[in-house]
């Protein structure tokens, strides 16, 4: 099935870590696909040394996208595109019985990804039986094709929360 943590509240990313971690406790093979992030955080050191959980993404810190030079983007767009071609050929091959996409609606949003690439995912997820998979996508602003898609939707909802009083994120908490 296809699950969808969306919205402006803090804890897409937390929730899908959470479903790994559950996936791998019951002997599931999951890989933890990241978009958009190139930085370090707390979480990646525990799912990099869990048995059974595989991490891609980039490994170059692009900063924001309101900051990102042509070129960056158009580097950005091929790592993101590598990493779904490697997860196609992983679906296909049967390596994973959950995917998590990381921050995808972002690089959908901007066009920083094939957009094909995804869909032939979300068809990947959407078999019963032998060959299907548990689809987790998370980021603010799904797209319509990812919300018609999905079997579980949750929209997270801030209510309030420290930025907006001029507190940075916190290392350890939100990163």
């Amino acid at each position: 099935m296809i699950h969808l943590y969306t919205g402006e509240g803090k804890g897409k990313t937390t929730a899908s870590i959470g479903m790994c971690v559950r996936a791998v406790g019951r002997g599931m093979r999951v890989c933890f696909a990241q978009f958009m992030k190139g930085n370090d955080t707390g979480e990646l050191y525990v799912l990099k040394n869990l048995p059974g959980i595989t991490v891609l993404r980039s490994g170059k810190k692009f900063g924001f996208y309101s900051a990102l030079s042509e070129e960056d983007k158009a580097e950005l767009t091929d790592i993101h595109n590598h990493i779904l071609d490697e997860l196609i050929d992983a679906v296909k091959e049967g390596s994973y019985d959950m995917v998590v996409l990381d921050e995808v609606t972002y690089p959908v949003k901007w066009r920083l990804v094939d957009t094909e690439k995804i869909r032939q995912l979300l068809n990947a997820g959407k078999r019963e039986g032998e060959g299907g998979i548990e689809l987790v996508l998370t980021g603010r602003g799904a797209e319509d094709f990812m919300i018609n898609s999905a079997d579980y939707i949750t929209k997270m909802e801030c209510i309030r929360h420290p930025y907006t009083r001029g507190i940075i994120a916190r290392e350890g908490i939100e990163y």
